[in-house]
């Protein structure tokens, strides 16, 4: 994919879009560490690296000189691929988007409120991207669909809590292999399917 490994130097350079995609990586390690590896090794970053650019983004975000969410991620990102207005009840906010090299078929996105406020950042479809085919539990694997895409294809589903900051839950019913409909909980790390519980 033409990305360099992040610097281990004791002076780092400009946070960038391969440290951000390590970031991603780390949160989703808890689930699929199997997975996370594969894609690190992919990025041609070690271990110790994905913990670097984690402990270096936690720094960014909660450093008292930190600059607003939006200006962080344009700072990573560059200018976004795509902006675009959206309307959620009654305000409308701007959807901005950027491309992910680990995953193609995604984007970044970033919620701004009429503020300039993120409210919302994680990772969805990207426009013209195929849509995976959702029918039952054994289709919702590991990494294969967004928070909206599982939401849509088993209606309806009832957000829940996640378990972290970047966490989100969904819990609906969907048939199993045979037809039976099972009761599902399904968790993801920045808007990405990590497993499948069944209370």
């Amino acid at each position: 994919m033409g990305c360099m490994p992040a610097s281990s130097s004791a002076a780092p350079g400009p946070f960038t879009a391969l440290d951000f995609q390590l970031v991603l990586l780390r949160r989703m390690a808890d689930h699929n560490a199997d997975l996370v590896e594969r894609a690190r090794h992919e990025l041609g970053a070690s271990a110790a690296d994905m913990r670097e650019a984690n402990r270096r983004w936690q720094a960014m975000t909660r450093s008292a000189r930190s600059r607003g969410a939006a200006a962080r991620y344009r700072s990573v990102f560059g200018p976004p691929e795509s902006t675009v207005r959206r309307r959620i009840g009654d305000l409308e906010c701007e959807a901005l988007r950027w491309p992910v090299p680990l995953w193609p078929d995604l984007r970044f996105e970033v919620l701004l409120a009429p503020n300039g406020a993120v409210w919302n950042d994680w990772l969805v479809r990207a426009p013209g991207a195929p849509v995976p085919e959702l029918r039952t539990v054994d289709d919702l694997t590991p990494w294969s669909c967004t928070v909206d895409e599982a939401a849509r294809a088993f209606a309806p589903a009832r957000p829940m809590e996640g378990t972290a900051p970047t966490r989100w839950g969904l819990a609906f019913e969907a048939p199993d292999a045979d037809g039976e409909r099972r009761r599902c909980v399904a968790e993801f790390t920045w808007g990405l399917l990590q497993r499948v519980a069944f209370p």
